[in-house]
């Protein structure tokens, strides 16, 4: 499994000696297929041969295809024997054609998309979640795991005919988008070396197709290109659409040619399209307002992708069946179809996704986009629109490779499965001649659109080895350590790692210098940047969220106990895996050197900078006289009157102190942490205050470090166990704090709490008893904050609060746990830790009885569990969402409440702090 962070030292490849390896390996590891080119190293002709991969293409029949679906089909127990073929050991899943055609006859059985699950944010991308939605008799794998199972495929097929040439000892470079940041690059590598291939290289896709071409135009370049001088590779693939402009210079020799700009990522391509075909062939079947399932619409897609293909060949049939089959016995009895037309399919993919937009027509991000099956699609399903933002972001650049002309490319480069489809080859050439008054761009030609990165990545081995490669540009963005400017609205970052640093080279950052604590990790918080403008390294640049997008953080920490300070300076490299590399080298002794450690997993950003006030000295002396090592010489009557003395020194209440400050004062708290056992009175404000500064565990640099580091006081539990009050400040304490610990905490916590909340257990005399002095309502509150906790857990808690409610006298708060407990949108969990909508709907039930009027509590509740989230996996019924609504409606509840369940919207500042159960630090806004 991969750990929240991944040393980057880890990351770096290991040069395969070129003396054993007899084949470059290209392997396209896309979103709905992989394909494999190789090479053999000693043919002078350097010929490129497509690897035809062995796979299950129906229950035991195997055979060689050119390309392998990255699908995984999951049997049911006893579905499939095991001579079926090609049934991984492990888990017994079907890869392979026969996964595709398995998966278009079953229900939620199919893993798709793993690669831009990847590149999801809101997911831990080593949890088992995949097939996303489907029920829990389904084995699940992660999606490192689905993509790592893909590629140990390619390896096992490779070394059946390659016995003496292991696939491991070649030269293997993997393709990724160009719009693959950090984390998604680093995870590919991840599942390469989970699938046994650890020397891999990675090449961006649209770079991989343009190595394709030059390859069938060697010695003809400058004559193919005629004259054009800016190149737009457009790849639309299954996922995502990778744009990528490459400029042109000529002189002696073939042409120079650079790549100057990629796109950000963009979650939009053939696979929207399929979705778009699936809703409308879903209007057609379904009975009355009743939405198909999740697993019935993953049915469904893969029908619609098979009418799709063939509805947009050159061709293609006037209409084609979708049939949606019956479950169970009633697979035949029970299926339904209906047609799409060839007509229909190209109106939707032309005008709905390819539409012939102006050139100042931009996305709108207002508009929301085809969400489903838990993937956040980009809301704008324009392509045409998205090419024109992506021009305009770069018009400077373009327009200085066109010499001053027009900023729109004059040559054209498209891959992607959907380009075999001549109307949309057609549409797109006609998008681009429009911007460029009437006159085409040269369509560069690509016979072979789903195969050109597979190829391209062995053309690109080649080039590399011979000393001869063609396309330059380096890191294709600029890297900014983000500082803090002083300016509460403002971001300022310096330039770490300009635009264009070629792989390899070291930039040292002479003019900042950071003293770091031993013992004590440190946080760099980075931006990057693809737009135009030249940034030198130590360029201080004032940064916004529209061209500026943050990374995911990364942290060092040196190891030791001692509070010795060391002062270095950062040094980026742009590794050969094409991944941002960072090291802090002490300035007294370069040599000395230490790697800052990668975070996968982002965390929420604050979207606002607060100063520290001048005051937080004496402020932090306080709490030291208070909890230091000489308090016990302090008047006993300071730590009753530490509070208010707090407030008076910084001259705010408690609730106007900004995060910065708060984090600042729980660190002076952390420190006195030994000393809270003095009086009760010292473990009661320690407890309060300690909450108070860290809410809510998440949020601001260091907060993973700073909770890590709380929890190690929890197995010592409280001092004063018959102080009520003490009992009151621990959960608390730990329902604050809840969002910064990870699963093991939370279940450790749970169990702790369990018999106090569980009807039957509470009735026992010793827990009754305890019960008493330690407060079933916080624990309930702490309860519901324990998002991280496995579904079978959760169900259970919300059954024991269901049982409870139907008795009076149970504390309102139950109500609102039971809404945070089965809440569609989690405040800091991940998307696959939410309770299935058919328990949410049980739940619902029960709430729908109670009078909204009378406690408003359960209406909040029901809106939490009604909530829309557009996403088909978690979204209750819509008929039970109605219902919700009209009752939320008659019982004049608040009109923001009905907002959250008519339509998916962000919390504003008072929704997250009902859901969070207090208020959140000023100027911490969660992104």
């Amino acid at each position: 499994m991969l750990s929240n962070d991944i040393n980057l030292q880890n990351l770096t490849i290991s040069i395969v000696n070129k003396q054993t390896s007899h084949y470059w390996v290209g392997i396209d590891l896309g979103t709905t297929h992989t394909v494999v080119a190789y090479a053999a190293v000693d043919d002078v002709e350097k010929r490129i041969h497509l690897f035809d991969i062995p796979q299950l293409i129906a229950p035991g029949e195997v055979a060689n295809r050119p390309l392998l679906p990255s699908v995984r089909y999951h049997p049911a127990e006893g579905e499939l024997s095991a001579d079926a073929g090609f049934l991984s050991a492990k888990d017994s899943a079907v890869l392979g054609e026969a996964a595709r055609v398995l998966g278009a006859k079953s229900q939620g059985r199919l893993v798709t998309s793993a690669k831009s699950w990847l590149s999801h944010t809101a997911v831990d991308h080593t949890a088992a979640i995949l097939p996303w939605g489907s029920d829990d008799s389904v084995f699940k794998v992660s999606p490192l795991e689905a993509s790592a199972s893909y590629l140990k495929h390619v390896r096992t097929v490779w070394e059946q005919r390659f016995p003496d040439a292991p696939l491991q000892q070649q030269q293997v470079v993997i393709t990724v988008p160009a719009s693959f940041d950090e984390s998604a690059r680093s995870l590919t590598v991840e599942a390469a070396k989970m699938a046994g291939l650890s020397g891999v290289r990675l090449l961006e896709e649209p770079q991989a197709v343009c190595y394709d071409w030059l390859r069938r135009h060697a010695g003809s370049v400058a004559d193919s290109l005629a004259g054009s001088r800016l190149l737009l590779v457009c790849d639309v693939g299954g996922g995502t659409t990778d744009l990528t402009l490459i400029k042109v210079e000529y002189g002696a020799g073939e042409p120079q040619l650079t790549r100057i700009a990629v796109g950000d990522h963009l979650m939009l391509g053939g696979d929207n399209i399929d979705l778009a075909l699936a809703h409308l062939a879903e209007s057609r079947l379904r009975v009355g307002d009743k939405k198909l399932s999740t697993a019935d619409l993953s049915q469904l897609l893969e029908q619609c992708r098979i009418a799709k293909e063939r509805l947009l060949a050159d061709d293609a049939p006037e209409q084609m069946p979708v049939t949606l089959l019956g479950g169970g016995s009633k697979l035949i009895g029970g299926s339904k179809s209906t047609q799409l037309s060839r007509e229909e399919v190209r109106q939707i993919a032309l005008d709905g996704f390819l539409p012939l937009s102006d050139l100042n027509d931009l996305p709108d991000k207002k508009r929301s986009g085809v969400v489903e099956f838990g993937l956040p699609y980009a809301a704008e399903p324009a392509i045409s629109k998205h090419i024109a933002a992506f021009l305009q972001l770069h018009a400077a650049s373009a327009r200085a490779a066109l010499n001053g002309e027009s900023g729109v490319p004059d040559a054209l480069l498209l891959n992607g499965g959907v380009f075999r489809s001549q109307a949309l080859v057609q549409r797109v050439t006609a998008l681009l001649s429009g911007w460029r008054n009437g006159h085409a761009p040269r369509l560069l030609d690509n016979r072979h659109p789903e195969l050109a990165v597979a190829y391209g990545a062995v053309g690109y081995a080649m080039a590399r080895q011979e000393k001869k490669l063609k396309i330059a540009g380096g890191a294709a963005r600029s890297y900014f350590l983000q500082i803090d400017s002083g300016q509460q609205h403002s971001k300022q970052g310096v330039c770490i790692l300009p635009k264009g640093s070629e792989e390899g080279h070291e930039i040292l950052l002479n003019d900042r210098q950071f003293a770091l604590r031993v013992g004590q990790p440190v946080r760099f918080h980075l931006m990057s940047s693809s737009g135009d403008g030249d940034y030198p390294p130590g360029a201080l640049v004032d940064m916004d969220d529209e061209r500026f997008h943050s990374l995911p953080p990364l942290a060092v920490a040196f190891e030791g106990e001692q509070k010795a300070e060391v002062i270095v300076q950062l040094l980026a490299t742009y590794t050969e895996v094409g991944t941002l590399q960072l090291q802090c080298v002490a300035v007294d002794d370069a040599s000395q050197r230490w790697d800052v450690e990668f975070q996968i997993r982002k965390k929420a950003q604050l979207s606002v900078r607060a100063e520290l006030p001048s005051q937080l000295p004496q402020a932090l002396e306080k709490i030291q006289a208070v909890f230091g090592a000489k308090s016990k010489q302090i008047d006993p009557q300071a730590v009753k009157t530490l509070r208010v003395d707090l407030e008076k020194i910084l001259a705010a209440p408690r609730g106007d102190w900004q995060t910065p400050l708060l984090r600042e004062l729980f660190g002076a708290l952390l420190e006195g942490g030994k000393y809270r056992r003095r009086s009760e009175q010292h473990e009661r404000l320690w407890l309060s205050l300690s909450g108070f500064c860290l809410r809510p565990g998440f949020g601001y640099p260091l907060d993973d470090w700073r909770a890590e580091q709380l929890w190690k006081l929890y197995p010592e539990g409280l001092q004063f166990v018959n102080e009520k009050q003490n009992w009151t400040e621990w959960w608390t304490l730990w329902r604050r704090v809840a969002g910064g610990l990870n699963a093991e905490a939370q279940q450790r916590v749970f169990k702790d709490i369990a018999k106090f909340i569980n009807p039957a257990a509470a009735r026992q005399a010793g827990v009754a008893k305890q019960l008493a002095m330690r407060g079933y309502e916080d624990m309930v509150r702490l309860a519901a904050a324990l998002e991280r906790l496995p579904v079978a857990d959760k169900i259970q808690l919300g059954g024991w609060l269901l049982k409870r409610l139907e008795k009076a006298g149970e504390p309102e708060s139950s109500w609102w746990a039971l809404g945070r407990i089965g809440g569609r949108i989690l405040f800091h969990g991940n998307n696959h830790d939410v309770i299935a909508p058919p328990i949410a709907a049980e739940w619902l039930a029960q709430l729908l009885k109670a009078d909204w009027k009378k406690q408003p509590q359960a209406g909040f509740a029901a809106t939490l569990l009604a909530r829309r989230c557009d996403d088909r996996a978690r979204d209750i019924d819509d008929d039970l969402r109605l219902k919700v609504l009209d009752k939320l409606k008659q019982a004049k509840a608040a009109a923001s409440w009905q907002e959250m369940v008519a339509e998916y919207k962000q919390l504003d500042e008072s929704q997250e702090k009902q859901v969070f159960g207090e208020a959140l630090p000023p100027g911490l806004r969660l992104i």
